[in-house]
């Protein structure tokens, strides 16, 4: 893989992670040595501005997410001028591809002569598997090298330096819809800030929860949030599959709130107090008491019952996960199991049901090497947001999503031409 450069110099850096339910940002203080985080500020905020990745009120949008940069600033005691951005929705889209290229001087035959790949060899194959054609109205978000082959040897993470007549690279491509993007990078531009990245909210969990072992030995990345579920499969230390699924926990809200005929938040309150994603797990025996509505008397459920609808509800989820991991057709090969995170994991007793539902390894993703205020980032909520924070420090990546940048942030650029010249 191509080998970005790395500085061991401390850095800062921030990231902003805008889901359907919350908005947080992320304010870290990057050691690449130690490969370790210190958390020096968090801000979140109610997201109402935006559903599964399409906003749906702008003004909305850019208060709130004013309103969590500024609480991450305040804790950390400095102005942000550069944050990554992270994006997730229905539309995200993964796709396996290869290209290759032949090495070296012809020297006047059609028979390459051997000659060590350089990292322009790389970025030339790589140049060459992503150029696969797109609808008009989408994007190549990220390149991610999965192995490369040189001549008839395989299963190669850095090819530079080797020497061969032929390289082939064998990629994963992640695209946007170019709409979405454009949007959500600039309403981000009108909090003063200079958007330096953007990256796919699952990919940015894998980064805060994942060891390297897990991804060698392969494992799905799970982030439940409100309104959509990322899915990232990693095998021999590359990404698989990603695929985006439009339902979240707060499906199981909206449930709660039809079943007992209650508000959204009253709702969410039970859910997190009451439910359990094994309905087994609960007792039939512990009633509570649901709130007294229009003059009607209070009511009773058992925990039992509630969590019935619960884990109904959880298992579909995992359900529609497991249907992308078969695309990936690698699920014997996920040593590691599953790796849960994001909101919707903090539900009770979420791993004993997954387990059974997949019948693999289940466990909850928190970040991992953080040091500062650990009690609030140790949080499965905050992966998205602290893995946005550390995508610089994530090596061999950090050189391919700047190659992929460029169209979306020219697609920006256009339709700010486009509004000033009518405006």
């Amino acid at each position: 893989m191509i080998r970005s450069h790395r500085q061991n110099e401390k850095y800062i850096q921030t990231g902003l992670d805008v889901g359907s339910d919350k908005i947080c940002c992320a304010i870290l203080e990057v050691d690449p040595g130690s490969n370790t985080v210190k958390l020096l500020g968090i801000g979140n905020s109610p997201a109402t501005g935006i559903k599964k990745g399409s906003i749906t009120h702008r003004d909305q949008l850019i208060d709130e997410m004013d309103f969590a940069l500024q609480e991450a600033q305040t804790m950390a005691d400095m102005n942000v001028q550069k944050l990554s951005l992270g994006i997730s929705g229905d539309h995200i889209r993964g796709i396996n591809t290869q290209g290759a290229i032949a090495i070296g001087n012809q020297n006047g035959t059609n028979v390459p002569t051997k000659n060590d790949i350089t990292s322009a060899d790389v970025h030339r194959v790589l140049d060459l598997a992503k150029a696969i054609s797109l609808p008009v109205d989408r994007d190549i978000l990220h390149v991610l090298p999965q192995e490369y082959v040189i001549d008839t040897m395989d299963s190669i993470k850095d090819p530079v330096g080797l020497t061969g007549r032929r390289l082939e690279a064998r990629v994963h491509l992640i695209t946007v819809a170019t709409t979405a993007a454009t949007n959500l990078v600039s309403c981000a531009e009108e909090l003063g800030v200079e958007v330096d990245g953007i990256v796919y909210q699952g990919i940015a969990s894998s980064i805060a929860t994942l060891e390297e072992d897990e991804k060698n030995l392969g494992v799905v990345c799970v982030d439940i949030g409100a309104t959509t579920t990322d899915i990232v499969v990693y095998h021999e230390g590359g990404v698989r599959h990603t695929a985006t699924v439009g339902i979240g926990a707060a499906s199981i809200t909206n449930d709660i709130a039809v079943m007992l005929q209650v508000g959204i938040d009253e709702a969410e309150k039970i859910k997190k107090t009451y439910g359990s994603a094994k309905a087994s797990m609960s007792s039939p025996d512990l009633d509570f008491e649901l709130p007294a509505q229009n003059g009607q008397i209070k009511r009773k459920i058992s925990e039992h019952e509630l969590s019935r609808y619960v884990e109904a509800r959880m298992v579909e989820i995992l359900q529609l996960v497991m249907r992308e991991v078969s695309r990936a057709d690698i699920k014997e090969k996920l040593t590691y199991g599953m790796v849960l995170t994001g909101g919707g994991s903090e539900l009770k007793n979420l791993v004993g049901l997954a387990q059974e539902t997949i019948n693999m390894p289940v466990r909850i993703g928190n970040p991992k090497n953080i040091s500062g205020a650990i009690d609030v980032a140790s949080s499965p909520i905050y992966a998205s947001a602290i893995g946005l924070a550390q995508w610089k420090n994530f090596g061999d990546d950090l050189s391919l999503i700047q190659i992929t940048e460029s169209s979306i942030k020219g697609a920006v650029n256009k339709i700010k031409k486009i509004v000033s010249e009518f405006f």
